[in-house]
């Protein structure tokens, strides 16, 4: 079983995704309209485009481990099914609480149907569900083989998703649904093409299954026997992946009649896995040997309470109680905004885990499945 020490990476990443997430919503609500065409707000922008796949690939990585530990622990499958459905279910429910509040605190100026927004915490409780059934049904008596079958599973489940997504973004997109049950294969919403900054199961769930697979390749005897060799292969992985989607880009082959490389083609999705895999193993490489091993981390600190941080931001940067003018601001102005944000959802952070701690006995395994933010879809779509 891997130590605590060496899953630093995953809460560091966390982190990194909320840093990306701050400046993406602080520069995209405050600065002025005529500033959204600088330099720096189109960076902001590019850096917002991480977070969600982020969050949704490590959410897979955390659900293998969960389930690696209570499988060791010698767990029965359909206990170890319950808790981690149930664990998908309760984040699902609170996407749906998360939407009630935004249409309760923006009331008159937000459409009805906001209500029914696919968001990430949606998705991202449905696949946790689904990820779930797949290490139920993929279950051994032996773990090296319930493991393997795992793996497998995820990677041809990630690969179904992205490769049915464009038909159902297109060709063959299921109409006969209510549009917000449709919503959740293809993003339709309530209008009339499928909208990119949503966040449907096709193809967002794949990265889910992606980290799926990688969280029990980091279980396997060779990754626990060459832990570091095994992150720089999987880096080079990443590499390769790149690569190859700009390469069945660049083909004359053409599987669909729609071809989106930008949204919703597997080409496309192929990439983006690649870059999480190399910012994992930057990551890993960080922990292991940077400064981030040096004492108390605030990026680790934030990501070990990615939820609530955001919840509490989002109010701060959108809503009603806004502590800069949005849309009014200079670059200076917003930055120095972001700079406070940080700081003060740090020092909650911090308040948040010391009371944990004195109130509440920890669970290792299923602490180690996160709460991970649902993020505004417009600022983090291609």
């Amino acid at each position: 079983m891997p130590p605590t020490s060496r899953l630093s990476y995953i809460d560091w990443l966390r982190g990194l995704a909320c840093l990306l997430m701050f400046q993406t919503h602080c520069y995209d609500s405050w600065l002025r309209p005529d500033l959204h065409d600088s330099a720096l707000y189109k960076w902001s922008q590019l850096g917002g485009t991480f977070p969600a796949p982020l969050f949704i690939f490590l959410a897979g990585i955390s659900m293998a481990l969960v389930t690696e530990r209570l499988r060791e622990k010698g767990i029965a499958r359909n206990t170890i099914a319950k808790q981690t459905v149930l664990r998908g279910a309760e984040i699902f429910a609170l996407g749906l609480l998360f939407r009630l509040q935004e249409y309760a605190l923006g009331y008159k100026w937000v459409p009805w149907t906001d209500l029914f927004r696919v968001d990430i915490l949606n998705i991202l409780g449905l696949s946790m569900i689904l990820m779930a059934l797949l290490c139920w049904l993929t279950s051994a008596n032996e773990i090296a083989v319930a493991r393997a079958r795992s793996i497998f599973g995820s990677l041809a489940a990630a690969t179904a998703i992205a490769m049915l997504t464009p038909p159902l973004w297109t060709t063959h997109r299921p109409r006969f649904l209510p549009w917000p049950l449709e919503s959740y294969i293809n993003g339709v919403h309530n209008f009339p093409e499928p909208q990119h900054w949503l966040f449907p199961l096709f193809p967002w769930a794949a990265f889910a299954f992606a980290g799926l697979a990688v969280g029990f390749l980091v279980y396997t005897s060779f990754a626990r026997r060459n832990e570091t060799l095994f992150f720089f292969l999987l880096g080079l992985a990443g590499v390769a992946a790149c690569y190859l989607s700009r390469f069945l880009d660049e083909s004359s082959v053409h599987l669909y009649a729609v071809y989106d490389y930008w949204h919703s083609n597997p080409d496309f999705l192929l990439m983006r896995c690649g870059i999480l895999l190399i910012i994992t193993f930057l990551v890993y490489a960080w922990c292991r040997w940077g400064l981030a091993q040096l004492g108390f981390s605030p990026v680790i600190q934030l990501g070990k309470t990615s939820l609530l941080v955001y919840w509490v931001h989002i109010e701060f940067v959108y809503g009603r109680i806004s502590i800069l003018p949005k849309r009014g601001c200079s670059i200076p102005k917003a930055t120095i905004g972001l700079f406070v944000i940080f700081l003060a959802l740090l020092a909650l952070s911090i308040l948040r885990t010391r009371y944990k701690k004195k109130t509440s006995a920890p669970n290792p395994a299923l602490d180690q499945i996160p709460s991970i933010p649902s993020v505004p879809a417009g600022n983090l779509s291609s």
